[in-house]
């Protein structure tokens, strides 16, 4: 790590504040100074002062709280953008309420084209509802919980869902108990009927998509981001992005293996981007607890099946060699216990032969756990990625006590065992999935209501969210703390969360973040780099 001799004038000060460094040799300071893109000294405010010259931007914190800047380690940036585009019904508690949003909607957009929205709580909607103020674009509207949509006639016929159209596997097309027409709503795999005929996109309108998502991100006083990408087109995102020398945030792409040889690849590669940086492949091991293809040693307790392996250990051996050779990291998705044991088996052939500064083996959404598993992740020195509201999700929209039984529930993503044990567990969002929010999902971490002892102080959960999140990415000696010579990634906020009721965590409102000693986010001007 590069010292800044702070002999030069700030080109930003913060001071009379409380910053909280995360650095366990200096863990709090009253003020801090930035050269450029790096911190010069952080201290008290007379230890600052002389650092400050004509062209210094000064700005008086008058007592607000500096944490460094957040990083979230899971988020879906092309989807939340897509997201931000649709209608947001989150806040509406009425027909009449949805009707007159969905009305306002439509009047902006040609005909035949698709509405599409999200957030409907606990409003009850059917397709003849949505005919009254939609009988010519088809539209579909996402509930908030469960895997649920609701659509109006034009989407079912553009669809071809008919009387006769049975339920696919694994979802539910709701149906008139009298007329046997469908009704509109469609539940799990059923949605994809819909989803799958939406046209795409335009390139130009998922660059705008992008921009609307940064703006978002920025606010939310997140600096770093690990970008989970889906699709090559979102990969021709990142192609244009390289052509940026300067964004609001830094991106860290995580890309599924299967498309290791895409262009954009070794584009990230050789430009050698100081924002935008290649993390690894992630590799899935098997699919999801919502969708019960989570795979586990003993069946659900609901239904006769225990999920689904989707690699062998030796084929998860051999693709982790293929991200070793590119020299990035692998990353597993494995939710269920049995894919988390085959992907520890699959970690251990490697950790013998390859050094951490090489190889810091990373679990994604490791949910269903035991003692024994835990021990080898620390062993291991495996780091497991979690989104805590998932946490939440799990049990209250999945009924993960009725699908897993009482047992195995109480190991669903038990944090305070976790880092007690001594794993290291970094923090995302699994944005738009789950809220963005970074101090929402903290709260879930500091307050879960499913099985108590397993909430985690602030320290560990903030600890997600920076140092932790710095080390899967080999960055713990740039970003994470705030200390002299890393880049100025900080984040002001409103409230200490020390000393904040920890049920109103999520209250806590971001005043400025900057990047690299760039304010690209103030609260009370607007400011957007």
């Amino acid at each position: 790590m590069q010292v800044v001799t702070p002999s030069a004038k700030a080109s930003l000060v913060l001071y009379n504040g409380t910053i909280i460094t995360m650095s366990r040799h200096k863990p709090k300071a009253q003020a801090v100074a930035i050269v450029n893109e790096k911190i010069a000294k952080v201290g008290s405010n007379d230890e600052v002062s002389p650092l400050i010259g004509p062209q210094t931007q000064a700005i008086n914190l008058n007592g607000k709280t500096v944490i460094p800047g957040l990083i979230d380690t899971h988020i879906h940036v092309a989807d939340f953008g897509k997201i931000l585009s649709w209608l947001d019904l989150r806040h509406v508690r009425s027909i009449i309420e949805v009707k007159e949003q969905i009305s306002r909607f439509v009047k902006k957009m040609p005909k035949e084209k698709w509405v599409i929205g999200h957030g409907l709580g606990s409003v009850k909607l059917k397709a003849s509802i949505l005919d009254e103020v939609s009988p010519e674009n088809p539209i579909i509207i996402y509930y908030q919980k469960g895997r649920t949509c609701v659509v109006n006639s034009k989407a079912l016929k553009l669809a071809g869902i008919k009387k006769d159209t049975p339920s696919h596997q694994g979802g539910e097309i709701e149906k008139d108990p009298i007329t046997g027409e469908p009704t509109g709503v469609l539940h799990e795999s059923a949605t994809d009927l819909v989803w799958k005929i939406i046209p795409q996109p335009t390139k130009e309108e998922l660059m705008e998509y992008l921009k609307s998502a940064f703006k978002k991100i920025v606010e939310a006083g997140l600096t770093t981001i690990h970008w989970i990408v889906t699709s090559p087109s979102e990969l021709d995102l990142v192609a244009n992005l390289l052509e940026r020398e300067q964004l609001p945030l830094r991106i860290r792409l995580i890309v599924p293996i299967s498309m290791q040889h895409h262009p954009v690849i070794d584009a990230v590669k050789k430009r050698g981007h100081t924002y935008i940086k290649l993390l690894g492949f992630i590799i899935f091991a098997d699919g999801s607890l919502s969708a019960q293809t989570a795979a586990l040693f003993q069946p659900y307790t609901n239904i006769p099946t225990a999920g689904n392996l989707l690699q062998t250990e030796e084929k998860i051996c051999k693709l982790i060699s293929e991200v070793l050779e590119n020299e990035l990291q692998p990353i597993i998705h494995a939710m269920g216990d049995r894919a988390i044991d085959q992907a520890l088996s699959a970690i251990q052939k490697f950790i013998e032969k390859i050094q951490y500064d090489k190889f810091r083996p990373i679990i994604e959404q490791p949910a269903v756990l035991n003692p024994e598993l835990i021990n080898r992740m620390k062993n291991l020195k495996v780091t497991a990625s979690i989104q805590p509201l998932c946490i939440i999700t799990e049990f209250e929209a999945w009924s993960a006590i009725q699908r897993l039984g009482q047992e195995r529930a109480r190991w669903l993503y038990p944090l305070k065992t976790l880092i007690s044990t001594g794993v290291r567990v970094c923090g995302g969002s699994d944005c738009p999935m789950e809220p963005l929010n970074p101090f929402a999902q903290i709260k879930a971490s500091v307050t879960r209501p499913y099985f108590k002892e397993e909430q985690v102080t602030i320290e560990e959960a903030l600890r997600m969210y920076t140092t932790n999140a710095a080390y899967t990415s080999f960055e713990e000696n740039l970003i994470g703390t705030i200390e002299e010579g890393k880049l100025a990634d900080l984040t002001v906020i409103s409230h200490n969360p020390y000393e904040i009721n920890p049920d109103f965590l999520d209250k806590i409102d971001v005043e400025i973040t900057i990047v690299g000693g760039n304010v690209v986010y103030q609260k009370n001007t607007g400011v957007f780099a």
